[in-house]
């Protein structure tokens, strides 16, 4: 296995770290989360650069870039925020499904709008009764003439109230059927009559927002259902390894960041006489930390290298995003304790890192389903 990159891949790393370097700042990061703010011109410079473009093919305006491109893009933007990542993520993501399940008319009206930033993604699957258990949804759509109405309710959706956002909404379509085949996928003005949004208050991850969403017999053109009635699962799957793979490089630009935070505090902050990290303690605090940093990214990167290659890499992306994440909660703990009061003080940013981590193990499946996944992909059947 090959784990150089081309010079073109270096070029693109190093022009979105530049970049993000630039724009991103620890101020600006910090503005977005204590004001609750969506990070529109960050979202308007990522398309400047190309960044939305790269995962799309070249025939619908995109770039064509592989598994490893992408991986590189999240990871530098998760080095500065998670929760300013999810931004960029979810309307890929987004839009990549339709890339895949849309027809030609949804691909040709659609993927220029999300290129050029006019319109953003995002995707609502949850319900208060309905996380890990899909099963459960009840969010539910009926034909009307050459409408769909939507009734129901959905929570956790992150980003949904961005300017100019259409909702990928998940709704059971077929009652009767199980969950694999009752279920489609509809394309959701934020604006549209009848739906009602209520921005969350959260622990971390504020500045894109969390939402719960309400649809009051919500009104939906025919030509918004993507991949037809009741393939609504396929387009759930169709994404899934890409989506993990790219979350858990933003968990890894994430951890690379808190790392880099700890140890700048650990040889500065002078205790005794001399900076801690020269404290035996301290010192192997720190190279845990880096040795779990270097294991993320060693999964992460095979994951995207057999994707790239187009290989089947369920087992690899499961295995990474579950170590990404929790060792992202874990060493975010460490960097606290790192920092003591400091770390604990809204004035730095490792308080941001820890309360944006939480959710890691959480959201994009949570830990406890990645483990079941992995263990029955090892033949195992777990229930």
């Amino acid at each position: 296995m090959d784990f150089s990159f081309t010079e073109e891949q270096n070029l693109l790393r190093e022009s979105v770290r530049r970049r993000m370097d630039a724009l991103a700042t620890p101020d600006y990061c910090r503005r977005m989360d204590e004001e609750q703010s969506y990070p529109y011109e960050l979202y308007d410079a990522w398309v400047e650069m190309g960044l939305l473009q790269m995962p799309f093919p070249e025939e619908y305006g995109g770039l064509g870039g592989n598994a490893i491109d992408i991986t590189i893009v999240a990871e530098e933007l998760g080095r500065k925020s998670f929760d300013l990542f999810t931004a960029y993520s979810n309307c890929v993501f987004c839009g990549l499904n339709v890339a895949r399940k849309g027809s030609e008319a949804q691909r040709a009206w659609w993927i220029p709008r999300i290129l050029s930033g006019e319109v953003k993604m995002s995707v609502s699957m949850s319900e208060p009764d309905a996380g890990s258990d899909v099963g459960a949804m009840r969010t539910s759509a009926r034909r009307d003439g050459d409408h769909w109405v939507i009734s129901g309710q959905k929570l956790w959706a992150t980003g949904a109230g961005a300017k100019n956002n259409v909702i990928n909404v998940y709704a059971k379509t077929d009652l009767q059927a199980n969950y694999r085949k009752g279920i489609s996928l509809f394309l959701v003005d934020n604006d549209t009559p009848g739906l009602k949004l209520r921005k969350l208050d959260m622990l971390g991850r504020r500045g894109v927002g969390t939402y719960e969403i309400f649809f009051d017999d919500v009104r939906v053109p025919a030509d918004r259902l993507v991949g037809g009635e009741n393939g609504g699962w396929d387009c759930v799957l169709s994404g899934l390894q890409v989506e993990r793979m790219t979350i858990a490089a933003g968990y890894c630009g994430n951890l690379e960041a808190i790392l880099d935070l700890a140890l700048a505090y650990a040889k500065e902050r002078r205790q005794f006489g001399r900076p801690i990290g020269t404290f035996q303690a301290i010192a192997h605090m720190l190279a845990d930390m880096q040795t779990e940093v270097e294991a993320a990214k060693l999964l992460t990167w095979r994951a995207a290298w057999m994707l790239a290659s187009g290989k089947d890499a369920l087992r690899e992306i499961t295995m990474a995003k579950l170590f990404a994440s929790e060792a992202q909660v874990k060493l975010v703990n460490q960097g606290m304790q790192i920092m003591g009061a400091y770390g604990y003080s809204m004035e730095y940013d490792m308080q941001r890192y820890f309360r944006d981590a939480r959710a890691s193990t959480i959201g994009a499946g949570t830990s406890q389903m990645q483990r079941n996944l992995i263990a029955n992909l090892m033949g195992l059947k777990v229930q």
